[in-house]
């Protein structure tokens, strides 16, 4: 069984085949009771302001409906002028994070000057393609260097957006619509903040495997600030500000 197709000749042609199509029907219909999918649960979220790029990340891990670490950090140093979020399955988020680490000091080493935002996002974006989807990693790499600030979503194909601002993770629907309603392209630092904090409560309240405490992370032309914990689930804010920890040490 096919669809017939007649030429100009009127050479009888078949185009599509569908002979298959039973078979391959009851194989997937089989196969879907042996597939058991694993729910994740992370908000992270950012944008590109006037002086730079804010980053912010919850900090609850779950593994299915445990939570089993109330206070993951999210947000991974790459470069002193590069970070980067991870969502999805963690062991996957941060091994591909350290990679992206080395390779970026590996060529920061070799030629002298500061690493480009787009090197590590097309090195991630190789790693994540040759893998066809199996590394289970959606990410949010934000950096500031020649080209100004720039952020961008990876997903786990390898497929990527440059957006002035971004959410991913099983929060993210919640989250974008509050930076869709809120951003705007002259921003100032102080309204970034607020902003991108009020993205990732939209998260935690409106997702259960997202929650606890907010972590944010600002890059500048010349500087990177990480506040880690700056909003915790008792309503306090704390004003901690400490340089991120690199890979090693």
């Amino acid at each position: 069984m096919g669809i017939i197709y007649f030429d100009d000749d009127y050479h009888c042609t078949i185009l599509f085949g569908f002979e298959n199509f039973r078979r391959s029907e009851v194989i997937n219909y089989n196969k879907s009771f042996d597939i058991k999918l694993k729910k994740t649960g992370t908000t992270i979220a950012g944008l590109i302001f006037k002086q730079g790029v804010v980053l912010g990340a919850d900090t609850r891990a779950t593994n299915g409906k445990i939570s089993c670490d109330n206070n993951c950090q999210k947000i991974h140093y790459l470069a002193p002028n590069i970070s980067c979020m991870g969502a999805g399955t963690s062991a996957d988020a941060e091994n591909i994070n350290k990679l992206l680490f080395y390779q970026l000091e590996l060529q920061r080493l070799s030629a002298g000057r500061e690493s480009n935002v787009l090197t590590s996002l097309t090195i991630c974006k190789n790693y994540l393609y040759k893998n066809n989807g199996n590394i289970s990693a959606a990410l949010v790499l934000g950096g500031f260097d020649i080209h100004g600030p720039q952020l961008f979503s990876v997903h786990p194909h390898g497929s990527s957006e440059s957006l002035p601002f971004v959410a991913m993770g099983s929060g993210c629907l919640s989250a974008i619509s509050i930076l869709e309603n809120g951003y705007d392209c002259h921003l100032d630092l102080n309204s970034a903040l607020i902003l991108i904090k009020e993205a990732i409560l939209a998260g935690i309240f409106n997702d259960l495997g997202s929650g606890n405490n907010i972590d944010i992370c600002v890059i500048l032309s010349n500087s990177m600030i990480f506040n880690r914990n700056t909003w915790s689930s008792n309503g306090l804010f704390q004003s901690n500000s400490t340089s991120m920890e690199k890979f090693g040490t």
